[in-house]
């Protein structure tokens, strides 16, 4: 099983690099459900897996222009405090409970990407975006976002993608970029939280994280063979199957 996990590793990074999300919604499960792990221990142990990988990533779509560090810094250092509480909260929560407010989240995303799915998010920047947006609500977005990191393990990207796209009218490629900068923020601020109250292999956890950074690499290099709109529906279709599965288990 140890071996299986680690090649499901590598599917966790392509996820990362190509979608800008997804790769807690892989880890999570993966940890729980094919190597054996508590809820707990797999919500904690997923978070320095997907915040690594997303670093990562962040830096390849950096490279190529594709990160808005603004909305990054404004997006992640709001959801970093989020994060950290709603990590401390999660002693508190029945570790089904997190699996189930998990797997409903990914569905109502998934609906809010189909929705969104024709419009057009590649001819507006992020910085028009920010002048129509009130920060109030940035900072709102953000704190859920954080506070969902730290609650249930999810590093963000299936909320904050459909949040630049949709509410921002952020490219959808440069969505994908700043969306793993906010993950790997968020991630490390979940993942502190954690520390300490929760049971895991780290030294697993860290053979886990390598074989993830090459996923991501991989998928952001093959990001730009891949048009926007079959994007926007592959990441919706991913969230749907997944969170109905989860669900069910849950």
């Amino acid at each position: 099983m140890a071996f299986l996990g680690l090649a499901l590793a590598a599917v966790v990074g392509l996820a990362l690099g190509m979608l800008g999300g997804g790769g807690s919604i892989l880890t999570v499960p993966i940890f729980t459900y094919v190597l054996g792990y508590g809820a707990k221990s797999a919500i904690a142990m997923s978070l320095p897996v997907v915040g690594t990988a997303s670093l990562a990533g962040a830096l390849r779509h950096w490279r190529a222009g594709n990160v808005d560090l603004r909305m990054a810094a404004m997006f992640g250092g709001v959801a970093m405090v989020g994060a950290y509480g709603g990590a401390r909260i999660a002693r508190f929560v029945d570790g089904r409970v997190q699996l189930t407010m998990f797997a409903v989240l990914m569905l109502v995303s998934a609906l809010s990407m189909l929705r969104s799915s024709r419009a057009s998010g590649d001819t507006t920047t992020g910085e028009a975006a920010a002048r129509r947006i009130h920060p109030a609500l940035l900072a709102a977005i953000a704190v859920g976002v954080g506070v969902l990191t730290g609650l249930v393990g999810i590093g963000g990207g299936f909320l904050v993608v459909p949040a630049l796209v949709v509410l921002a009218d952020v490219p959808m490629k440069q969505a994908v970029g700043t969306s793993l900068t906010v993950i790997a923020m968020n991630a490390a601020a979940g993942f502190a939280g954690y520390v300490g109250h929760v049971d895991a292999e780290w030294g697993y956890t860290a053979m886990f994280t390598a074989v993830a950074v090459g996923g991501i690499l991989a998928g952001t290099s093959l990001l730009r063979f891949v048009s926007t709109a079959a994007l926007k529906r592959a990441f919706a279709m991913f969230l749907l199957v997944i969170g109905g599965l989860m669900l069910i288990q849950s």
